[in-house]
């Protein structure tokens, strides 16, 4: 992982999208949901591809074989012998025209692999339900492959305006999450709309919004949430940015760039447990992206010390994570990281 962090932890996830989760270690392939045991291989010697989404390795009498992904399925390969183990259709581009074209498609693996059930989680192991946030900026990364329609059961079925996921909080950014999620999937007719607009005014200042998100009050990143997802839908807009001081404001890259006071940057702690903050930031302000907080092998995405997250639940992946309290891969940082390279491109 990035410089000063957790080394490869040695393992590898297949199943993008729709598909089964399978994760691969030293000769096994297990369920990554269950830990149930898929297949047992006479593994010799093995090596891992991320950027090919493949694991090729030489078995004990010799021959070869191989577990590979590609746009329509997971398969398994031994000596002549080919078999699928999960099978949908997906896009994945190669980004070939990029120089970041074989990290862009790690990064995409590890949106994809973080989508299940149909719900983007923002890390399959630590996290057992989808926060709006992580996935309005999934959501996002994937309209630029095609592969947003993967999320629209889960679209479909919202309600709650907040996902309360927070220490139950009821944060007021999440309202312009939704509504630009309800945007790639349906209408301003989506039942989830109307109480939307309904939350908005229940935590309106004047002629902005303001309330707890990750713990304090972000009025400018809430409120510029709010009018990005109203323009989404094309609804009216009666809020302002507020012109004060917020360290969020610079978290919010795809619009109102212009309305923005600056509020200092993020520290060195926060960017290594949170690097999605980092790379939203560097975003902004348009600064290089920071390539040292995407980690040299696989995955490449993480978080640490989320109040959140349920670390313990990491430790038949690995030990070492859990015991540093550290996820990977994380849905949001790969989000960050494929949207600022892309643009960037």
């Amino acid at each position: 992982m990035g410089k000063g962090h957790v080394g490869d932890p040695g393992f590898y996830l297949f199943g993008m999208g729709d598909r089964p989760k399978m994760l691969y270690r030293s000769g096994r392939l297990l369920d990554a949901m269950t830990r149930q045991t898929i297949a047992r291989l006479p593994v010799r010697s093995e090596r891992i591809m991320p950027a090919e989404y493949r694991v090729e390795w030489t078995a004990t009498d010799g021959s070869s074989g191989a577990i590979f992904e590609d746009d329509s399925g997971v398969w398994l390969r031994h000596g002549p012998d080919l078999r699928p183990l999960a099978q949908s259709s997906l896009s994945l581009p190669r980004f070939e025209a990029s120089p970041h074209a074989a990290t862009l498609r790690v990064l995409h693996h590890e949106l994809l692999i973080n989508i299940v059930a149909g719900r983007p989680l923002p890390s399959l192991f630590v996290y057992p339900r989808p926060w709006l946030r992580d996935g309005a900026m999934v959501a996002m990364a994937l309209e630029r492959t095609g592969n947003a329609p993967l999320l629209a059961d889960w679209i479909g079925s919202l309600r709650d305006p907040f996902d309360r996921n927070n220490a139950g909080h009821r944060e007021p950014d999440n309202l312009g999450q939704t509504l630009y999620l309800v945007s790639l999937a349906s209408s301003a007719a989506h039942p989830v709309v109307e109480a939307v607009l309904a939350a908005a005014e229940g935590v309106r200042r004047g002629d902005h919004i303001a309330g707890i998100t990750d713990g304090q009050e972000h009025p400018v990143y809430q409120t510029k949430w709010l009018k990005f997802g109203l323009a989404a839908l094309k609804l009216d807009d009666p809020f302002d940015i507020p012109e004060i001081a917020d360290p969020y404001s610079s978290l919010f890259w795809m619009a109102c760039r212009d309305r923005h006071v600056p509020a200092g940057r993020f520290d060195r702690r926060r960017r290594r447990r949170y690097p999605y903050l980092a790379w939203a930031e560097a975003h902004f302000h348009r600064d290089a992206p920071p390539m040292e907080l995407l980690g040299a092998g696989y995955p490449m995405t993480w978080e640490s010390s989320a109040s959140e997250a349920d670390y313990p639940a990491m430790a038949w992946v690995s030990q070492d994570l859990a015991g540093r309290r550290t996820c990977m891969p994380h849905s949001w940082h790969a989000a960050e990281a494929f949207l600022y390279l892309i643009e960037a491109d």
